[in-house]
């Protein structure tokens, strides 16, 4: 969200208030100090051992009566979280128009990844206009019988936010080791899937002395637990805490290759030419894996080993893979998204859309 929000109020017609939830709190604050950004409004919903009811039940009671106060001629969010989904029904409800920034992705299995598959069925089924990032994005949109006009493809704005991001890997990498970079936090990965993908990554680290592993640990005790039982000991392991926006960014940077079940790792690493296995059953970003970018590895012990042993051994399905690539975006998604907010409120009449369509990098978008 960052690079729209500041790109709206870079505009003269557009006065902004910004509303943070709380959700993913320490994370979200990592990255909105990177930009620079403050929350107007902070309602700091969560709660520890919080299920989805009760996180749902606080959204709407405490959306309701903002809502009605700010009367907002439109409501936007990002993504797929419980609190997006919350903020569209809200706006369904009360009347107000809803954009959906990063429409259109799906699985079609409302099970996988739970429950950010129903949260963005929710979405597209209320929203008045859709920002998708791809034109496969658009197409599920239309396949679901919505208006072909309140559609724009727009890239996605995490490349933006990507551009404009150097990028300081942490202390403590070692520069003569190739470094395998991992995320995993997924709901859907917790118990048995998770075991096994940590021990495939053990057992390399631990066959192969030319590699090390940095894992920024997600603070849920399902993934916090399992993580340092497995690593405990392990050389070269480095386990911190979750990385700063701009830390990661670098982490990428310097990365021979990434292991994730992250949704965004899967379009920023790509767009760094960076190999990306992707430890889910299923995503609802397809482009990277038909680019031949990314590869969609589950959770099985001997696939995810076999994946990495696969990138660190094989030179020519490195190049591969690390080919740069970016389905995504090209930096300039922002600017996209306000030419369509601009036509929406009658500022200037709907040209036509300069949709977002593959094959500028990040590399050249910074130049």
């Amino acid at each position: 969200m960052a690079p729209v929000i500041r790109a709206l109020r870079a505009t003269s017609w557009a006065d902004v208030i910004f509303a943070a939830t709380g959700q993913h709190k320490e994370l979200a604050q990592s990255a909105l100090t990177a930009f620079g950004l403050v929350p107007d409004l902070d309602l700091a919903l969560m709660t520890e051992n919080q299920t989805l009811s009760s996180l749902t039940g606080r959204l709407f009671l405490s959306l309701e009566p903002i809502l009605k106060e700010l009367a907002p001629d439109l409501v936007i969010a990002q993504g797929d979280t419980t609190t997006v989904m919350a903020v569209a029904t809200a706006c369904f409800y009360l009347g107000f128009p809803f954009a959906h920034l990063e429409a259109g992705l799906r699985t079609g299995n409302l099970r996988d990844p739970f429950p950010e598959e129903f949260n963005r069925v929710v979405c597209g089924r209320l929203a008045r206009l859709h920002f998708a990032p791809t034109e496969t994005a658009r197409q599920a949109l239309l396949d679901e019988r919505l208006d072909p006009r309140a559609i724009a493809v727009t890239g996605n704005t995490v490349i933006d936010a990507l551009a404009a991001t150097e990028g300081t890997p942490p202390e403590g990498l070692d520069s003569y080791l190739k470094l395998i970079l991992m995320t995993a936090h997924r709901r859907e990965n917790f118990g048995a899937p998770l075991e096994g993908v940590f021990r495939a990554v053990r057992d390399t680290l631990e066959s192969r002395r030319d590699t090390q592993l940095l894992y920024p640990v997600h603070p849920n005790p399902n993934v916090t637990d399992m993580a340092r039982r497995i690593f405990e000991g392990v050389p070269r392991v480095i386990l911190c805490p979750p990385l700063g926006y701009d830390a990661f960014v670098g982490a990428m940077r310097r990365a021979y290759l990434i292991v994730s079940d992250s949704g965004g790792v899967q379009e920023e690493a790509p767009a760094l030419a960076k190999p990306v296995l992707v430890i889910r059953n299923e995503t609802e970003r397809p482009e990277a894996v038909a680019a031949g970018v990314a590869r969609l590895v589950g959770t099985d012990y001997d696939t995810v080993r076999g994946a990495i042993e696969a990138l660190l051994t094989d030179a020519q399905l490195y190049r591969a893979m690390a080919s740069g690539a970016s389905p995504y975006g090209d930096g300039r998604a922002s600017a996209r998204i306000v030419d369509v907010l601009e036509a929406f409120f009658g500022f200037r009449q709907q040209r036509a859309l300069a949709d977002f369509r593959p094959g500028t990098t990040i590399t050249e978008t910074t130049e």
